[in-house]
Order: C-alpha cells, then sequence, then structure tokens
C-alpha cells in the first residue's frame, strides 16, 4: 500500500523547460501535441498506479474470503433442539421404529404378538343338592402386559375358580395367582411367576375407527390355543349388559367362541385395542363379537395392580336374587316376583326380606336396582323399603367401598 506522499511523489511529473523556437507556420499544432503528451503520460501514470492498487485490494479482499469461509466450514454445524420435551413412544412391534409407526400384513401381527397370548385352565369346585362336591374345568385366554408375568384377562374366566392354570405359547405352564378382578367391568389381572415374556403393546382404543381391521388371537373352545381370526371393527359404544352389568364394549365381526374370552383384539401395528368378552349366540347369530375398549381396561388394570380392587366403587354388603318368573319363584319358594336379599353384612337386613323401594323410588328388579345406584358414591345413606313377612319397614344403609 503506498501513503499519500508516496502517491504524490510516484506521480508527479516535472515539466522540462522549452527551448525557445523560432516562430513557424503550424507551431499551434506542435505546442498541442506536446501537452496532449504529457497529460497522457500523467493518465498513464496514474492508470497503472489505479490497476495495481486495485489488483492488489482485490487480491486481499479474495484472501480474506477464502480465509472467512475456510473458517466457516471448519465450524461444526449449530445443534438444533427441535424438541426440548422429547415424548417417549411406546414401540408399535418389533422392527417398526418409535416414531414412525407402519401398518403390516395380518401375517406379520400374528408373527409379532402371538407370544402374548396365552391359554388359561381353571377347577371349580361346585356343590349340588343332588350330589357331592364335584370339580368343574373351564377354559378361557389371556393377554402378557409385562415381561415379569402380568396377564390381563376376563372376571368371568376366572370367578370362584379354586386353581387356575396358565399355558404359553411354547407350551410352558405355570400356577397362577389373582391380583384382583371387577365384575363391573368383567377384568382381571392374574400373576405367574415368570421373567422375560413379550408383552403385548396396548394401544389406543379412542383412536379406532368403524371399518378398520382387527384381529382376535385366543383359545377358543378351550383347547385351540392360538387361533387367529379376523374382520373389521363393526361398531363402538355398543351398549350390552351381560350378567346384569351394562358395558360400552367394541363390536367385531372377526369369530368368536366359548374360550376366546379374555384374549386379545388387536389393529395391524400389532397394539392391543381390546380385550375380547363376549359373543351374541344363537342358530341364526353370526358375526357378533364384543371386546372391551383398551382404553377402559388400561385404567381398571393399573388400580387392581396397585390396589387389588377399583377405588370408588360401593358396595351394599348384599348378595341378592332376581325372581323374574313363577318356576324361579317356585325353587325358592317364594310368593312374589321381585328383587330378594340372600344375605347381608348389615344385620338391620334379613334373608328373605324383598326390597320394593330406594330412597322413595319403586324397585322391583336387579336392573332397575343396579340402575337407582348409579350417581351414589361411597359414605352415602340410603332409605331402603323392603317388606319383611307381612310388614313394610324401612332401613338406613351406608355405602361402604368394594374391596373384593
Amino acid at each position: 500500500m503506498y501513503n499519500e506522499q508516496d502517491y504524490m511523489q510516484y506521480n508527479y511529473v516535472r515539466p522540462q523547460p522549452t527551448p525557445p523556437v523560432r516562430k513557424r507556420k503550424k507551431s499551434g499544432r506542435a505546442g498541442f501535441a506536446t501537452a496532449l503528451i504529457i497529460v497522457c503520460m500523467i493518465v498513464s501514470s496514474i492508470s497503472g498506479f489505479g490497476g495495481a492498487y486495485l489488483a492488489n485490494s482485490l487480491i486481499e479482499t479474495s484472501s480474506y474470503e477464502a480465509k472467512t469461509d475456510a473458517a466457516i466450514d471448519s465450524k461444526p454445524p449449530p445443534v438444533i433442539d427441535t424438541d426440548p420435551n422429547p415424548i417417549q413412544h411406546t414401540v408399535s412391534a418389533p422392527g417398526l421404529s418409535n416414531d414412525t409407526p407402519k401398518s403390516m400384513s395380518i401375517a406379520d401381527v400374528v408373527s409379532s404378538v402371538k407370544h402374548a397370548v396365552v391359554e388359561i385352565q381353571t377347577e371349580r369346585v361346585l356343590n349340588s343338592g343332588f350330589m357331592r362336591d364335584y370339580v368343574s374345568t373351564g377354559a378361557g385366554s389371556g393377554v402378557i402386559i409385562s415381561e415379569d408375568g402380568y396377564i390381563i384377562t376376563n372376571d368371568h374366566v376366572i370367578n370362584g375358580a379354586k386353581t387356575i392354570k396358565v399355558r404359553l405359547s411354547n407350551e410352558q405352564e405355570y400356577a397362577a395367582r389373582l391380583i384382583g378382578s371387577d365384575k363391573k367391568t368383567d377384568l382381571a389381572v392374574l400373576k405367574i411367576e415368570a421373567e422375560g415374556l413379550q408383552p403385548a403393546a396396548l394401544g389406543r382404543s379412542s383412536g379406532l375407527q368403524v371399518g378398520q381391521t382387527a384381529i382376535a388371537i385366543g383359545n377358543p373352545l378351550g383347547e385351540l390355543g392360538g387361533t387367529v381370526t379376523a374382520g373389521i371393527i363393526s361398531a363402538l359404544d355398543r351398549e350390552i349388559t351381560i350378567d346384569g352389568e351394562t358395558m360400552s364394549l367394541l363390536q367385531t365381526d372377526a369369530a368368536v367362541n366359548p374360550g376366546n374370552s379374555g384374549g386379545g383384539l388387536f389393529d395391524l401395528y400389532g397394539k392391543l385395542v381390546g380385550i375380547v368378552n363376549a359373543k351374541s349366540s344363537g342358530s341364526e347369530i353370526e358375526g357378533l363379537g364384543f371386546a372391551i375398549p383398551i382404553d377402559t381396561a388400561r385404567i381398571v388394570v393399573e388400580q387392581l395392580i396397585e390396589y387389588g380392587y377399583v377405588r370408588g366403587r360401593i358396595d351394599t354388603g348384599f348378595t341378592l336374587v332376581d325372581i323374574q318368573d313363577p318356576f324361579t319363584a317356585m325353587s325358592y319358594n317364594v310368593n312374589h316376583l321381585g328383587l330378594y336379599i340372600s344375605s347381608s353384612v348389615s344385620s338391620n337386613f334379613q334373608r328373605g326380606d324383598r326390597i320394593t323401594a330406594v330412597d322413595g323410588l319403586p324397585i322391583n328388579s336387579f336392573a332397575e336396582w343396579k340402575q337407582k345406584l348409579t350417581g351414589y358414591s361411597v359414605g352415602d345413606v340410603l332409605d331402603i323399603t323392603v317388606i319383611r313377612g307381612d310388614s313394610k319397614i324401612t332401613l338406613s344403609l351406608k355405602l361402604t367401598e368394594l374391596t373384593t
């Protein structure tokens, strides 16, 4: 770089004295030529320096930009946290990534979930008025929900069972113990002493749509473990009454039979979306199967595992008999149809009392009794009217929490 003094020294041209000449013709042209030469020299000098200066500036600028680009390229790329609160996803099925679940073929679903479905065998000791005690066997299905042996099934599969056995898909058998059951939702949880089991991945029944594929896996007839049937979700939120309990169930046309109860209903992502629990049967009925939505089952199962029962359920302490036809009335030796108390925890009520009203509202059947109790909570006190012999009396009953 040149400073201003250098620049002036470099570009200044000292004028030379011109010797006197004799005036001649056309002397004006010679003077003009001399002046032109001097101007050209000055311009040439300036241009030469300017070109050099510009070139030097361009070289330095290019060198700076190159160094700058190299420095930028050498820096690591910035880390961008696109999700400061990442959600932990559940793998939908073996081989599928957490954040990009993909639907599978029915064969692939079965291959990924079949080891989570088990067979259940039960034994009950029953008594007949004409015979001694005898053992009755039963069968059903279940679904493994943890690696250490927790299993979902139906309450009606294990209710009253003296012994419960579980057979895995690899034919290994285990004795099972009952963790807890809930008659209202027809759900129960069993536990076997095993490790490293393959549990089912729980889905969301709230996202199901009518018409989507449904795959049922279970133990129909109690001797065909691992049977697979497929169909569709036929309806959502079907109000079905089973053994006096009204439930909101999924409906499917996937074939289910006795023994399928407690088995799994899966979607094409390999997720458990329902627990099979019922079939409408009859000579002209086909394709009517029902399952407990997994969203319902999830809440109940969590409480059964933690507490052994579903908290907040009311208990009257009654065992009731619903007599709605003359033949049943004759077998119980009573003269009127209605709802009778067979046994009671409270000493205020007696065997044979016929319930006729709750808080002044008439009661004639078990269905009406269940309906009337809807909305009551643990600790509430009811006024219950009964017929005892020839008398009508009203007694108070405090509701307790159902723990069994």
